[in-house]
């Protein structure tokens, strides 16, 4: 089958990585064919450590996709995150130059251009630019400006920047890898796109991607990205407090974490038993769930917090009527939920992807959000180019209909 039947989407996280295969059915519809996981180590808080060791750890996730999908991957959608991400809200203004004074494609591209033009360290790239809203001659609040009349146009925008040298090493595993990357996506951008309603969107949402290494925030508000960070802490640092407070292995402490981890005390029954491998030859020992709650509760209220005190900073959670999406693999956790609801005073779910035919039940779990996310995010930019009217290709698809399309 030709490879640009098939969308690959590859989430490189610090605790693992994920491959998801996506076709199109004989309608046209998109399904999801096969998904691969590989252990990670090779990466530390979202940022390549070692090459040789993400290498592999890429091709056994591909691999594994592959052979579930009985098809071969030469291209793929890579996410990227890391504490290096970090976004910034910007404005662009020009006059409008068409004839009669109406707003062509033309004028969408190059208000969006002055938005882009802010001054950035130069480690740094750009990796998105989002457009929320236009202005016309005072009129705010539009959403999609084409053919309207004005004099002057402006575009509010939402910039999502990284180091460069984190995301060359990223492309460098994948090509060494075998594989050509076509997309770098913010990972969240991608979480959303997979567990995110439009209805959501607008009213304003926090979507929280809690991994291995990192914790990914990005807030909606009036449909579109507003706010976006990545905090350097996750999954792994609580199962290394589990590690240390139990006198146990990492990967013993991970286990019991899923088995019988807890983030909310009040869901804990009282004396239920979990067993801890002995280290080094030495008898298991016993201990209570709540004990390991007692171990869990406080960092993820912590890791809460960080995320709680950014946004208050920022004045935002007074404007969050669409609640709290906790997605990754540490939405897992049971009591996570609970916890959110307390720390944010916000409803709280969680976020996994939607159905999208294929392996259903293969897919929807929080810790394939983001490779199902990137699929469905080339999908449907590949869907916006195909639409744009010919004439006015590339320039109209880098600017306006792309972005409509998929964020309004």
């Amino acid at each position: 089958m030709p490879t640009n039947d098939m969308i690959v989407g590859l989430d490189i996280g610090t605790s693992k990585v994920t491959c998801a295969i996506a076709e199109y059915d004989d309608r046209g519809e998109l399904e999801i064919i096969g998904i691969g996981t590989a252990l990670s180590s090779g990466l530390r808080r979202g940022v390549v450590i070692n090459i040789e060791a993400t290498l592999r750890s890429v091709v056994d996730a591909i691999e594994a996709a592959e052979q579930m999908a009985g098809r071969e991957v030469k291209r793929v959608v890579s996410g990227v995150a890391g504490s290096h991400i970090e976004g910034l809200n910007s404005r662009g203004v020009v006059a409008v130059t068409g004839k009669g004074r109406e707003i062509a494609a033309e004028d969408v591209d190059r208000v969006i251009e002055a938005a882009r033009a802010v001054s950035i360290p130069m480690d740094r790239e750009i990796l998105h630019v989002i457009p929320r809203s236009f202005v016309i001659d005072d009129q705010s609040g539009i959403k999609n400006p084409l053919d309207m009349i004005g004099v002057r146009l402006e575009v509010e925008v939402h910039i999502i920047t990284g180091s460069v040298t984190a995301a060359q090493n990223l492309v460098k595993c994948v090509n060494r890898a075998g594989f050509e990357i076509q997309q770098v996506v913010f990972s969240s951008i991608a979480a959303a796109e997979s567990v995110l309603s439009q209805d959501e969107k607008d009213l304003g949402v926090i979507v929280l991607d809690i991994g291995g290494g990192t914790t990914n925030v990005l807030v909606y508000r009036d449909g579109a990205p507003y706010h976006s960070f990545v905090l350097p802490v996750g999954g792994s640092q609580v199962t290394g407090d589990l590690s240390i407070m139990l006198k146990t292995s990492t990967d013993s402490a991970e286990q019991i974490k899923r088995e019988a981890g807890c983030a909310y005390m009040p869901l804990v029954e009282e004396g239920e038993p979990v067993i801890v491998p002995g280290v080094g030859g030495r008898p298991p020992i016993q201990c209570t769930r709540s004990q390991v709650c007692e171990v869990i509760q406080p960092r993820m209220t912590e890791i809460f917090k960080m995320v709680r005190d950014r946004l208050d900073r920022q004045r935002l959670l007074d404007r969050i009527a669409g609640g709290l999406v906790l997605t990754g693999g540490g939405a897992n956790l049971p009591g996570v939920v609970e916890l959110g609801q307390d720390m944010f005073n916000l409803g709280a779910r969680i976020g996994q992807p939607g159905r999208h035919g294929g392996l259903v039940d293969a897919y929807q779990n929080p810790e394939y959000a983001t490779a199902v996310g990137l699929v469905l995010y080339n999908h449907r930019l590949g869907q916006a180019d195909a639409n744009a009217p010919k004439e006015r290709k590339p320039g109209f698809t880098k600017g306006l209909r792309r972005w409509m399309k998929h964020f309004f």
